[in-house]
């Protein structure tokens, strides 16, 4: 397995750094001189610039002013430090709202905004797109082949949507598009139901509160739509930067916003940025495992929308000014939560923010400086140690993660399962339900990509689908491919329901999954907060377990067409009906878990079995203490792997028979490694 190219070739190593912005401190020269020697200082060697600098840059209509970017980025190239060159386009000076209202969204209750906050811009609106464009170039013809630009970073964590009147124009265009016709279209939103058949392609809306909610194809193309017309917009500002130098990698920072299929925006970029806010030390238990596992799938999936190394664009260094509690990390908490994403696949490490601003709404939020402005505090501390620590990984960078597991992630069926109006609509849990078969992995450290339900699964031995409520037919049959063929699949309740179009499947559920599960769903019902039940594990047909787990909010009856038991509910009038079984089908087999188990140590010891079954390895051969974790990345010839220690407590690893030395010091790891709270070692290994 060789290694993928570095990001910037011209920087071949992990890249350490922050968001910057030295247009809030242009009447302070003293501090812009300070911050070059500070950046050094703390092992920094890129930030990102000008994310949100119209204003600064373009201060009045046609009027640009570059002089005090030119300074900024002739300093870095001097000191040695290197830049993302932001377009500034996430927020848009008070000058362009005041003379083109048009650039302003209009909200789902059909009114428009005033001018504020951030992303507050309409994608369609012409103004918009050519006032940007012109900007861009300008900032293209000048920048793009300085020495210290490194890469484009276009705009900023995109998001949200706009109902005005260019927008409804470019929907109806966008549902002609995919349709073709108004029969074809009302079939596949089943418009007869209330009546609400469309004749003629202007009475289509977008859905609004005293509007149109209720027509759920309608809804799941509306996402769609909005999706399609913001990567477009991205599309149209990478058009523009791109052909004044085509060798600078382009990215756009990512931030989960539920209503953009990244699968799809990552087709645009040349790699893959997420921004990382978890809320460490929150929960009363003083337990970050759950998050930290939540964190790593996220990583994991960005990783996987290239199928390469990613950058995390920003990360806080101390705490938030946004959560409903601020904390502070604990000792030791930034270098594990830094190294957290390189292990995961990252090749940086870089902050929101540099310096704290000194006024406005994020004055209070985490950065490397603090208002004191020197170097003398814990946080600048912790930065600097992550510095010199990535400094010495230059060997890791764009090595990859040998995953032959795969999660199913689609962002259609993540709005679709949550538009359903169905079962549980007190909390259907979509993204729990992902995450409690994804921590198994993490948990027992095995390699996983998250995947969608359109890629190609053959390079997998295990893909598990949970609650894949939205599939097509097509998508089916690749499914039951990947069985037939030796892989193992996985999938729950709640899955093959709908179509693409939001239609439910005839003939029974789990639709185009039947055949591929072997059983056939007759009735499901969501489960009150004082419902109980649980599942039996079988020890004729379950691994010689017999062992009874807790189950609760959703279980689905199910028949045997094929299919073996090899768990039965315990309670109500369907106990000892199937609650979990096993399909062989081909050369292969898939599982079906009929109910949500509430049991962590379930999903281990199940998937623990299925790995093994499956010939998944581990990144080690150890039994990891709960709340421990082993990542890998690897060139081919050397395995690098990332222990890592989210408990309060010291923690104890044993060592397989395996020649093991730090990386960092390059000695024999021995027989044990100890990790502090909150602590982690790399070691590396030859490839098995």
């Amino acid at each position: 397995m060789a290694k993928h190219p570095p990001i910037q070739p011209r920087l071949p190593v992990m890249l350490h750094g922050a968001d910057y912005n030295p247009e809030q401190w242009s009447a302070y020269p003293e501090i812009l001189k300070e911050d070059l020697r500070l950046m050094k200082l703390a092992n920094c060697n890129v930030m990102s610039i000008g994310i949100f600098s119209w204003a600064k840059l373009e201060p009045e209509e046609g009027r640009f002013d570059f002089e005090w970017l030119d300074r900024q980025l002739d300093a870095f190239a001097e000191n040695g430090i290197h830049a993302f060159l932001a377009t500034p386009s996430g927020a848009r000076p008070a000058w362009l709202s005041r003379k083109y209202p048009e650039v302003l969204r209009v909200g789902a209750n059909r009114v428009r905004n005033l001018h504020g906050l951030r992303h507050n811009h309409c994608w369609s609106s012409p103004v918009y797109r050519d006032r940007i464009a012109i900007l861009n170039g300008e900032l293209a013809r000048r920048y793009a082949l300085h020495p210290a630009v490194i890469g484009w970073h276009i705009s900023n964590e995109f998001g949200g949507e706009c109902h005005c009147e260019y927008c409804q124009t470019a929907f109806r265009q966008w549902l002609m598009k995919k349709y073709g016709t108004l029969e074809a279209l009302n079939h596949a939103w089943w418009t007869t139901f209330w009546s609400h058949t469309y004749t003629s392609w202007e009475q289509i809306e977008s859905p609004a509160p005293h509007g149109e909610t209720q027509v759920h194809g309608l809804n799941l193309d509306w996402k769609r739509f909005v999706s399609d017309l913001t990567i477009a917009y991205c599309k149209h500002e990478i058009e523009i930067v791109r052909p004044c130098n085509p060798e600078l990698p382009i990215t756009t920072n990512m931030h989960m916003t539920e209503g953009i299929d990244y699968r799809k925006l990552a087709r645009e970029l040349d790699v893959v940025s997420w921004d990382a806010y978890p809320e460490w030390h929150y929960t009363e238990e003083n337990d970050d495992t759950r998050l930290a596992a939540w964190t790593a799938m996220h990583y994991d999936l960005m990783r996987s929308l290239k199928g390469k190394p990613f950058l995390l664009m920003e990360s806080t260094p101390s705490l938030t000014n946004w959560q409903s509690v601020s904390k502070l990390k604990r000792p030791g908490m930034h270098k594990l939560s830094s190294l957290q994403a390189v292990a995961h696949g990252a090749d940086s490490v870089q902050y929101f923010q540099w310096r704290k601003s000194r006024g406005s709404s994020e004055k209070f939020h985490g950065a490397v400086l603090d208002h004191s402005g020197h170097e003398n505090t814990r946080v600048f501390r912790d930065v600097a140690e992550v510095g010199r620590l990535l400094g010495g990984l230059k060997e890791v960078v764009g090595t990859a993660t040998p995953a032959k597991a795969a999660i199913v992630f689609d962002w259609d069926n993540r709005w679709a399962v949550k538009d359903a109006q169905g079962i549980r609509n007190s909390g259907i849990r979509y993204e729990e339900t992902v995450l409690q078969h994804y921590r198994a992995f993490w948990e027992l450290g095995i390699p996983v990509d998250l995947v969608g339900s359109e890629d190609d699964l053959s390079g997998y031995k295990l893909v598990a689908a949970p609650m894949l409520y939205l599939i097509s037919e097509e998508n089916g049959k690749r499914i039951e491919r990947f069985v037939e063929e030796g892989g193992t699949f996985v999938s729950t309740y709640w899955s093959g329901i709908v179509n693409e179009t939001d239609l439910c499947h005839l003939g029974g559920f789990p639709g185009p999954l039947r055949r591929t599960l072997g059983i056939w769903s007759e009735e499901a019902e969501g489960l009150h907060a004082r419902d109980r039940n649980g599942i039996l594990l079988r020890p004729e047909a379950a691994w010689g377990m017999a062992e009874e787990y807790a189950a609760h909010e959703i279980a689905d009856l199910i028949h045997l067409e094929g299919a073996e038991a090899l768990a039965v509910y315990v309670s109500d009038f369907y106990a000892g009906q199937p609650a979990l079984t096993r399909n062989r089908l081909g050369k292969g087999q898939a599982y079906y878990l009929a109910t949500r188990v509430r049991d962590l140590a379930f999903y281990i010891e199940w998937y623990a079995r299925l790995a093994e079954e499956a010939g998944l390895a581990r990144a080690m051969n150890a039994d990891l203490p709960q709340g421990v974790t082993a990542q890998i990345r690897t060139d081919g010839e050397l395995d690098y792997v990332f222990v890592q220690n989210f408990t309060p407590s010291e923690q104890t690893v044993p060592l397989d028979s395996e020649s093991y030395t730090y990386v960092e010091s390059g000695q024999s790891a021995g027989d044990r490694l100890r990790l502090p709270a909150y602590g982690l070692a790399i070691v590396r290994r030859a490839t098995r």
